[in-house]
């Protein structure tokens, strides 16, 4: 690891930046070397800032909470050990200045039981970290023969001092000046091609020490990039940069490519951890590219951040969450048209060195939200200031909260195609909205308790909506679980190999529908090899198809019916399949007639035992009961909870069963279905669990129907429902409940995958910037875009094996400005009379056709 010293001193330089984790190993440092390596190769002066060894800052941070001196001298102990540890793997000694910061260190921990609640003395010990990986590094250089120097980061950065900012931010969390300071180019030129230097740290005007606060080696980096007019700053973490979420919650979250800097500050600021917020101040207002990049893998793209990026359509970006939010609602009728009210109110957050985040205002309150890592959010902050406001109002503290941000530019042009959005956060307690004036984010802050898995479910239903346009592969890369986790092999689709029989299919008639009968016979075994489900029922609403049913019937299983007709069309195609009949707000009449035809009754309406009692005399029934909750892939296939025409209320389940007395029927079997197309596990053992709590109260109960719902992977990047882990769910809890039977009830899992559309292109029109390629079928066709905003995938299997490289959206022939099977799909390049096939289609595809139009409707194929 030499460096090659012919190289001529360049004014060109370059800042890299790399956190904790990045310089805790010999292999990172050597990946360190390597990229400064790179840069000085392309012809760049190098300025490495370094952050304290992963876990040092905690260690000192532990040193300065003790209460005894054994807790510090562990704590001391520990932060040795691990630079010790460090330098053995790489088979160094001691520097010997690291031995004399170490020193250092010590003699500051000695101090602690006099000065541990000196925030002046707090800087010092916390800039211990990052002075030890500072000149550890320098070492490491040097005995890799690499020319390099220590540059104290104190000695080019001072601090700024800010009006009514409290004594801890004057010493734990400054800002510094940013202005270009050639002077400091020409010294480092004249001392080394490349410096290492603290990150973290700064001086105040009386040249002592002061730290940036948690996280600030980030905004360290930017300071001097500023202060030397750096080409760019690079931080260098361990991931591959800004994702539009956090990955740890969101593994699909993807990797974003460009961003502005009034982009980059929004979702840094309302929660995105990889980056400090602060860290965009300087390289924005010097103009300064930033980049975030992986250390371990330097290959990748990244992130880059810059100050104009082209002009694109209205995209959110990214969604983000900070937990530990603080709200302070105040109320009075006094605040109704008086003026200077808000001045009185503010002054006290003011005089209290607390700066307030969102605000949310009415005739007679103003809620204010506090970011914990803004503020010093304490108790004993908190009284002071609401004593202080309870002089001119009443004062209410809510939290903890989560605050839940949407970025993009253009966010009131997306708010009318939010609906899944503003439903998803709608079913929890909403403290406060905040939309920004600047158009580049949308804010909902809710109980910290009801954030659970919020932020997935927003993120996908972003994606699905077509407000995160994940398809402009210019601002939105690969999605962080393909690129840090194993590659799932998705199993290759039937249709792939059957293209020219499908085309085949295609020149005879367009549009139709095309069904695979392997497809389903292998979805009908897998499921049937699920022992600790006693009876499968098909959900026949799914696709009532003749030849389906047959399929399914001939597999095994039975067959769940909501109407007459369907009672009807399952007694022809599979005349020895039992039918479950669950109706919904279904007559008298219906019920009557119906009843004589199924095997099976499920009711889920006391008034329909009230009104047709001799339907259900001396039969076996289940009851449909509302859970409470709904789930499912969308707001209109969600089937419980207040706001769903389905089940019978949990507190309705007495008279149910009083009502079933005086018919005559006997519970038999308790059923719930809550929704469509669900992919968590966990659904079905909630449901099974809650079933089974209640049937033990009921001496009849033998049944438990848990419904279906069982999800399909319509999105490229979601995972098919495992089966075996489903198994050995549903294997779980049966097993704590053995003395019930357990019945399930799938659709789209059986015939989704199975189905596609094939339609052909009819015209293409360019409208400013958008290609429309028009086809023969439409929302008559498949209603599910129009009705769900659901997704097919789209290809033009015309032009299979040719690069997919063109954007388009595709729409049908019917007058809606709704008719869109498809917004923003990259294709093969189309051309009018190109077959285009849409994935996925078996499932509630021509069972939900119509004439509209006076078109005529796809017909049906099975191969």
């Amino acid at each position: 690891m030499s460096e090659t010293h012919t190289m001529a001193p360049t004014n060109r330089f370059v800042v890299l930046k790399f956190g904790g984790t990045s310089v805790a190993t010999a292999a990172r440092w050597r990946a360190i070397h390597e990229i400064s390596q790179a840069r000085r190769r392309d012809g760049f002066q190098v300025v490495i800032v370094v952050s304290a060894l992963s876990g040092v800052t905690n260690l000192l941070q532990a040193i300065i909470d003790a209460t005894g001196a054994s807790v510090r001298q562990q704590a001391l102990t520990d932060i040795r050990s691990k630079h010790e540890q460090l330098l053995d793997s790489l088979g160094l000694a001691m520097p010997e200045s690291v031995v004399r910061q170490l020193a250092e260190l010590a003699a500051l921990v000695e101090q602690a039981s006099d000065l541990s609640a000196k925030l002046d003395w707090q800087a010092r010990l916390m800039a211990q970290g990052e002075l030890l990986s500072s000149q550890l590094g320098v070492a490491l250089f040097r005995h890799w023969q690499t020319e390099a120097d220590w540059l104290d980061s104190r000695q080019v950065l001072q601090a700024i001092d800010e009006e009514n900012q409290s004594d801890w931010g004057r010493w734990l969390s400054v800002n510094c000046q940013c202005q270009r300071q050639p002077i400091w180019n020409q010294r480092l030129l004249a001392e080394a091609s490349t410096h290492i230097a603290p990150g973290f740290m700064a001086r105040n005007a009386d040249g002592q020490t002061v730290i940036l606060g948690r996280g600030g080696s980030d905004t360290s980096a930017a300071y001097l990039g500023a202060v030397l007019g750096a080409e760019r700053v690079e931080i260098w973490t361990d991931v591959a940069g800004m994702f539009s979420a956090d990955p740890r919650q969101v593994p699909e979250a993807r990797l974003l490519g460009e961003l502005d800097f009034e982009e980059a500050q929004e979702i840094t600021t309302t929660g995105a951890k990889v980056l400090h917020p602060r860290s965009i101040g300087p390289v924005r207002e010097t103009d300064t590219p930033l980049w975030i990049k992986d250390t371990n893998r330097p290959d990748l793209a990244g992130t880059v951040i810059c100050a104009k990026t082209k002009e694109r359509a209205p995209s959110i970006k990214a969604i983000s969450q900070r937990k530990g939010v603080v709200l302070v609602s105040m109320e009075t009728l006094g605040m109704w048209n008086q003026v200077g009210f808000l001045a009185d109110v503010f002054a006290a957050f003011k005089q209290h060195g607390l700066s307030v985040d969102l605000i949310g205002s009415a005739e007679t309150n103003v809620t204010v939200s506090l970011d914990p890592s803004e503020n010093l959010v304490n108790s004993n902050v908190l009284e002071a200031l609401c004593t202080d406001l309870a002089k001119v109002c009443r004062v209410k503290v809510i939290g903890p909260c989560a605050a839940i941000t949407l970025v993009g530019r253009g966010m009131r042009a997306m708010l009318s195609r939010l609906s899944a959005v503003f439903g998803e956060v709608g079913s929890r307690r909403v403290h406060l909205i905040s939309q920004s004036s600047n158009d580049l984010n949308l804010t909902f802050v809710v109980d910290e308790s009801e954030a659970v898995g919020l932020l997935g479910n927003l993120h996908q239903a972003l994606v699905h909506a077509g407000v995160m346009r994940v398809d402009d592969m210019a601002v939105f890369g690969p999605s962080w679980s393909s690129l840090y986790r194993s590659e799932h092999s998705a199993p290759t689709p039937w249709w792939q190999t059957e293209q020219a029989a499908l085309l085949d299919v295609a020149a005879g008639r367009s549009p139709r529908y095309v069904y695979h009968a392997d497809t389903i016979r292998e979805r009908a075994q897998a499921l049937r090899a699920i022992s600790s489900v006693d009876r499968w029922f098909y959900a026949q609403k799914a696709n009532d198809h003749a030849s389906v049913l047959k399929l399914i019937a001939e597999a095994g299983l039975d067959i769940e019916c909501v109407s007459p007709g369907e009672l009807a069309q399952a007694q022809a195609a599979a005349p020895k399949a039992a039918r479950l009949y669950t109706p919904n707000f279904a007559s008298a009449d219906e019920l009557r007639a119906a009843c004589t035809q199924a095997t099976e009754l499920s009711v889920d309406a006391v008034q329909a035992l009230q009104f047709a009692p001799d339907a259900y005399a001396g039969r076996r029934i289940l009851l449909r009961l509302d859970l409470g909750v709904g789930r499912g892939h969308h707001d209109k296939v969600r089937t419980g909870g207040a706001r769903s025409k389905f089940g019978i209320a949990l507190n309705d389940l007495p008279a149910a069963l009083q009502a079933a007395q005086a018919a005559g029927a006997i519970v038999y079997g308790l059923h719930a279905h809550l929704g469509s197309g669900i992919l968590d596990l966990g659904h079905f053992r909630e449901v099974y669990a809650h079933l089974a709590s209640l049937a033990e109260r009921i001496p009849s109960v033998a049944v438990l129907n848990i419904g279906g719902g069982l999800g399909v992977p319509y999105w490229p990047d979601e995972r098919p429902l495992d089966l075996a882990a489903l198994a050995a769910t549903l294997a779980e809890v049966k097993a704590a409940y053995p003395q019930f039977e357990l019945w399930m009830e799938p659709g789209r899992f059986l015939v989704a995958e199975a189905g596609v559309l094939l339609t052909r292109v009819t015209q293409i029109k360019h409208k400013q910037g958008v290609q429309f390629v028009g086809v023969d079928a439409g929302m008559h066709v498949l209603a599910r875009p129009a009705l769900y905003e659901a997704y097919h995938g789209i290809w033009n299997l015309s032009k299979a094996g040719q690069p997919a490289d063109t954007l388009v959206t595709v729409v049908g022939q019917i007058c809606e400005s709704g008719d869109v099977l498809g917004r923003d799909r990259r294709i093969a390049a189309p051309e009018v009379g190109d077959v285009l096939l849409l994935s996925h289609a078996g499932a509630y595809g021509a069972v939900m056709a119509s004439q509209y139009n006076r078109r005529p409707a796809a017909d049906e194929v099975m191969l």
